[in-house]
């Protein structure tokens, strides 16, 4: 063998290292590049997930949006701001009391049950108006939607009519449907629809339904309670009349008998 063959063939030998070696270097790069890539799409979705839900929660939910809605539909029945007053009873009635009451209130339940019959009958014989007062103040103590949900079915009721809002209100206070205060379960539409059932003018009326199941007067409701919160009233229920409180004899609440209240609003309606 020559050795201008040797020279050649180290050369050759040389040449082609150098061709595997920058070829290696090649996928080195493209390689490095890659898990680059990678790692910035996946830091940029973990980035993006975190931003996704920071937004998500910071995202005002239904009823957040309900309570910031600048058009309100309002029930019929109804008069004032965004309709949020709600008045019972003969127009002629030159007295009117004022009843401020939450859904989901345990004491407004025992209130109705003993005393919301003698308040219908007085209503309805002229002695004196009623003016309701919804509150939502028991939702907040357990991230509810109970009392939001049942003042806006009270709205889908008094849109009916007044005696409609009257027997659903008594029958969502009833002994039968009333749930405990850590009970959420008017939150359910279809348990309201439920209560609802029990209520001639409500049983089986598909345009109430319809308002409950769409939150029709959802926005309505959030206004209600905002005129609770401005009332200055502090607990429920309450009972007031030429603006003072109605209490029963020798007590600081409300009545919660028949017999009490009688003596108590007698008393209010002399003054």
């Amino acid at each position: 063998m020559s050795k201008r063959n040797t020279q050649a063939n180290k050369a050759a030998a040389r040449e082609r290292l150098r061709a595997e070696r920058e070829a290696q270097a090649k996928k080195d790069k493209t390689r490095k590049q890659l898990v680059v890539a990678v790692s910035v799409v996946a830091a940029l979705a973990v980035v993006g997930g975190i931003s996704y839900g920071v937004m998500q929660l910071n995202k005002p939910d239904a009823w957040e949006s309900a309570a910031d809605a600048k058009n309100v539909t309002a029930p019929k029945n109804t008069s004032g701001d965004d309709g949020t007053t709600v008045v019972i009873g003969e127009s002629g009635a030159k007295k009117t009391l004022e009843l401020y009451e939450d859904s989901r209130c345990p004491v407004c339940a025992t209130f109705e049950q003993g005393v919301g019959e003698t308040v219908s009958k007085d209503v309805e014989a002229g002695k004196y108006k009623v003016k309701y007062v919804g509150a939502t103040f028991i939702d907040n103590t357990d991230n509810g939607e109970g009392s939001k949900n049942a003042l806006s079915a009270l709205g889908a009721a008094l849109d009916v009519s007044p005696e409609a809002f009257m027997e659903y209100k008594a029958a969502l206070y009833s002994a039968k449907f009333h749930p405990e205060e850590s009970d959420d379960k008017f939150a359910k539409d279809s348990y309201l629809i439920e209560v609802a059932d029990s209520v001639d003018a409500l049983k089986g009326n598909k345009d109430f339904r319809k308002d409950v199941e769409d939150g029709t007067y959802d926005a309505w409701a959030m206004k209600m309670s905002k005129t609770f919160d401005k009332s200055g009233v502090q607990g429920t229920p309450t009972l007031k009349m030429d603006d003072k409180k109605i209490t029963a004899e020798g007590s600081e609440n409300a009545p919660m008998t028949a017999d009490e209240f009688t003596k108590a609003i007698d008393k209010a309606l002399k003054a």
